[in-house]
């Protein structure tokens, strides 16, 4: 049978495919009904290929990569849009102080003078090279690697922002990285994108990725969606 820890045994026949897939069918139906969110759904973005959406993301991953707890990460981002910055002109706009201070009304006070410089600058950036509009940056080569010209946006919001960001920009699907893989094994699920992508329609690859993300990071997420599985 298929171990908890993540390691595949049993049989090789149909009989053990067919097992270990209504295995991960239930685990996964169970991960999206429990923790299927997205992180940009939490922060309030409805996700569109538009570029105001998309500056949001980028300012969220930005937000989430840091080490500090995620919901902390998104109720700043919450306090950052409410305050009238949630485009790039505005946040490049705005003064210093207060994107502190919108920042720490969402409680992100350990990094927040220096998130603060780099969301304007990153702004700045955005505003300069790409006039504001992120689907610019999407028809170069290397995304991924221009993401992280942003401050404050190293490998991990890469990351983020594409895990994200697949379900409209579907080149990039699917995109489950090493995070998401993480939590596949921690929930005894494929390790291979491909595979894991097969147990879901397209347009569910975000919340996917963002249950596997929440599994990798808390061990209780993972034993509550596989209790709920072993239940159905």
């Amino acid at each position: 049978m298929d171990e908890p820890n993540g390691n595949r045994s049993g049989g090789t026949g149909a009989g053990g495919r067919a097992g270990a897939r209504k295995r991960d069918t239930a685990t996964v139906r169970a991960l999206l009904e429990l923790h299927g969110r997205t992180y940009a759904e939490e922060a309030g973005i409805r996700l569109r290929n538009t570029p105001v959406p998309l500056y949001r993301l980028l300012v969220l991953s930005l937000l989430l990569s840091a080490r500090i707890r995620a919901d902390t990460a998104v109720a700043a981002a919450r306090a950052l849009f409410d305050a009238g910055l949630g485009d790039a002109r505005s946040m490049a706009e705005s003064g210093r102080q207060r994107r502190v201070d919108a920042l720490g009304a969402g409680g992100y006070r350990r990094y927040d003078e220096r998130t603060a410089t780099q969301l304007g600058d990153g702004a700045e950036l955005l505003l300069q090279r790409y006039r504001g509009d992120l689907r610019r940056l999407r028809e170069e080569s290397g995304v991924g690697e221009r993401l992280q010209r942003f401050p404050g946006i190293g490998p991990a919001g890469a990351d983020i922002f594409l895990r994200e960001a697949q379900g409209v920009w579907p080149e990039f699907a699917p995109y489950l990285d090493r995070r998401t893989r993480e939590g596949a094994e921690r929930l005894g699920l494929p390790a291979s994108p491909r595979e894991l992508a097969r147990l879901v329609p397209g347009e569910d690859l975000p919340r996917l990725a963002a249950g596997l993300v929440r599994a990798a990071l808390d061990r209780k997420v993972a034993d509550e969606v596989l209790d709920a599985a072993a239940e159905a």
